[in-house]
């Protein structure tokens, strides 16, 4: 028998409870397995640290009740999915993330209602992830040659105000500023994509509860203040131009950034020393690195979900609770 105090098979069992965006028609025939069926697999994937679908499954092969008892989660009518059916499904996944993330931060924002003051703000931001093994060179990449096979050509160049120059990738998040760290909307894109751009599919995700959007100087943009002006938000960032600036809201914009700042830097710190990307991702490509991060995001949610469920602390001794998982 499995112990009652397996996070994993919790956090597994979760997946059957929480709500999933609408389904989108699929031509051919019906799919045996279900997409709520692969999002399981990918949090034994995240919790247990394994990057790739092979170590997925000899992990699932180990003899003991804990994975009997994940098999039989992953189990439809007696019949358990291939190698193959893994593989396939779990490549395709990444790209629904980003929506299954938003239908969660949704439902989480309504049960845990983390502005109880009605302050409803949310901070926008992005934050750099180094690509796994070499870096490849400009020179290098404008030639079409591929030094050392370690290099990850997936990956792009950017330059970070804290960390110079990086090459990786860019995980955009949108995150509560309150008490809790709720997160609301993400996605993973290589590291030279703009904030700006990629910040209106993730505002799309944002419920709609939410107010006031603070961001940095790359979300002033005429685009982004469109689209929160149409879904009646508040876009607040910082300005261009030489500080101190004098004009009329200075003061508040002044109190804004530093809950923006708080929000993100402790978030993206928590996030990174939980799921060990502080140095470089463990994984190569964009749709394995989307999978693995986005996937962090959402078993993050997960855990909150738990932690709510079993009024525990939202905010500390994740880490630890994951480790034991």
């Amino acid at each position: 028998m499995v112990p009652e105090t397996s996070l994993l098979v919790r956090l597994v069992e979760l997946v059957d409870r929480i709500a999933l965006p609408p389904p989108k028609r699929r031509r051919g025939r019906p799919c045996i397995y279900s997409d709520r069926l692969f999002l399981k697999a990918l949090v034994i994937m995240i919790v247990r640290r394994v990057a790739k679908v092979y170590s997925l499954l000899a992990v699932l092969e180990e003899p003991t009740p804990e994975m009997r008892r994940l098999r039989g989660l992953l189990t439809v009518d007696g019949r358990y999915p291939t190698r193959r059916t893994f593989e396939r499904r779990l490549a395709a996944i990444p790209a629904t993330l980003p929506e299954q993330i938003g239908c969660l931060g949704r439902s989480l924002v309504e049960i845990v209602v983390p502005w109880p003051d009605g302050s409803t703000a949310a901070a926008i931001d992005s934050t750099v992830l180094r690509a796994h093994g070499g870096v490849w060179h400009q020179k290098d990449r404008e030639q079409g040659k591929v030094p050392h096979t370690s290099i990850d050509t997936e990956a792009h160049w950017t330059k970070s105000g804290w960390h110079g120059w990086v090459y990786g990738w860019k995980l955009h998040l949108v995150i509560t500023v309150a008490s809790v760290w709720i997160p609301l909307a993400a996605d993973l894109t290589p590291a030279n994509i703009a904030d700006n751009v990629q910040a209106l599919p993730l505002l799309r995700e944002v419920p709609p509860i939410v107010r006031f959007i603070l961001g940095d100087v790359h979300y002033n943009d005429p685009d982004v203040r469109q689209l929160c002006a149409q879904t009646d938000r508040l876009l607040v960032t910082t300005k261009r131009g030489a500080y101190p600036h004098t004009d009329d809201g200075v003061e508040v914009r002044r109190l804004f950034h530093t809950l923006r700042s708080r929000t993100n830097e402790n978030f993206n710190a928590q996030f990174k020393s939980i799921f060990d990307c502080q140095g470089q991702v463990p994984t190569k490509g964009l749709i394995a690195t989307r999978r693995y991060v986005l996937g962090a995001v959402f078993v993050y949610q997960l855990v909150l979900l738990h932690r709510f469920q079993t009024n525990a602390d939202l905010r500390v001794g994740l880490k630890p609770l994951l480790q034991a998982a």
